[in-house]
């Protein structure tokens, strides 16, 4: 079963929900190195392991040196590297409109994953928690200061590319990745035992 569910705040508030769809799988995401970048540490930031690069980049199999510009093959099969991708889908959609690209927001993120975890480990799909009420609580309880937020949520969907073709074939949900206010974005997911991932998008202008 998928599920997806949008809401958000500024003066006026509004929830929606609507069903889902599945799309192909992504198998990676294009990076760019920059200065400072090992093999290494880009592996580690987007929480995957040395050996998937390598799979993906034959080249790295002789040598592991890596310049500045350079385009890196980078698999997107683990939750970090989902999370990453919805976060690059999503200013793909952006651009397509002329908008200005979210910025990645860590302490977002891990507000989304708290989220996801918390849908996940106490079996709900809503925008309200039983544990601390609604996300925007939880902007608040860390100290992120916003003028206008949004959280779009899924369930059921396995992997980015599929949640992200849920989310824009939705209104609500539409409406929120292609919010002009917008200008951070957090993205949290959580995978049950079973395989199924809880999805949340956070977004918010300062």
């Amino acid at each position: 079963m998928k599920k997806i569910c949008c809401f958000f705040m500024s003066i006026l508030i509004a929830l929606s929900m609507s069903a889902g769809s599945v799309c192909a799988q992504a198998n990676y995401t294009n990076y760019s190195v920059r200065s400072g970048d090992t093999l290494s540490k880009i592996a580690n930031k987007n929480g995957v392991s040395l050996n998937q690069i390598i799979s993906l980049n034959p080249k790295f199999s002789k040598s592991t040196a890596i310049y500045v510009g350079e385009t890196i093959k980078i698999p997107v099969n683990g939750l970090t590297g989902q999370e990453n991708e919805v976060l690059r889908l999503v200013n793909v959609e952006r651009a397509k409109y002329g908008l200005p690209a979210l910025k990645a927001n860590v302490q977002l993120f891990n507000v989304a994953r708290i989220k996801s975890k918390d849908m996940l480990t106490r079996n709900y799909f809503s925008h309200t928690s039983p544990t601390f009420g609604s996300t925007f609580s939880l902007l608040t309880r860390y100290g992120i200061s916003y003028a206008a937020a949004g959280e779009n949520i899924a369930y059921g969907y396995v992997n980015a590319a599929s949640v992200m073709r849920g989310w824009m074939n939705s209104p609500g949900h539409r409406a929120n990745i292609l919010g002009k206010q917008y200008r951070e974005l957090g993205v949290g997911a959580a995978k049950s035992s079973n395989g199924q991932i809880y999805w949340t998008q956070v977004f918010i202008k300062r």
